[in-house]
């Protein structure tokens, strides 16, 4: 059975997409700018794999915030929770949203791996570096979350939620 919708949701549909998409791809680039960091840190000293993993792990928190903006996007649209659908002008907030989360968890993603990439090895030469070395990888994060907020602005101000 296909299912009819309009312009309004479809736009809302493309919302979800730039918002889990360009957020996961800064995740993704992080991730692995971050995992080489590491891997190249565990090769120097082999009790370095947890604190590794960690670092590795850090830039996967962009990734979410898209993803969370996109399955509010997709429920409140009523592409999954059977709403009324979207105007096209709440489309169009969708998709400022959407971009909103995208491209902060893009650049924001992308800085954190390289922030942790660093750390992990700083910490191979002074294991005392591990605190601060999350920290200044925390400070990446910062775009990501004023991405994150604004998206919630967005769909809050702009009707959807």
């Amino acid at each position: 059975m296909v299912v009819e919708i309009g312009l309004g949701t479809a736009l809302g549909a493309i919302g979800a997409g730039v918002a889990v998409g360009m957020a996961c791809l800064g995740s993704g680039i992080g991730q692995g700018i971050a995992a080489a960091g590491s891997v190249g840190a565990v090769a120097e000293d082999p009790d370095m794999f947890a604190r590794g993993l960690i670092f590795t792990a850090l830039p996967e928190t962009q990734a979410i915030y898209g993803f969370l903006i996109a399955i509010l996007l997709l429920v409140f649209s009523g592409i999954m929770g059977g709403g009324a659908g979207l105007s096209v002008t709440a489309g169009l907030v969708a998709i400022g949203a959407g971009s909103a989360v995208g491209f902060a968890g893009l650049g924001s993603g992308m800085g954190q791996g390289i922030t942790a990439s660093s750390a992990a090895g700083a910490v191979v030469e002074d294991p005392d570096m591990f605190a601060r070395g999350i920290i200044f990888t925390a400070i990446s994060e910062t775009q990501a979350i004023y991405g994150f907020l604004i998206a919630i602005l967005l769909l809050v101000f702009g009707g959807i939620l």
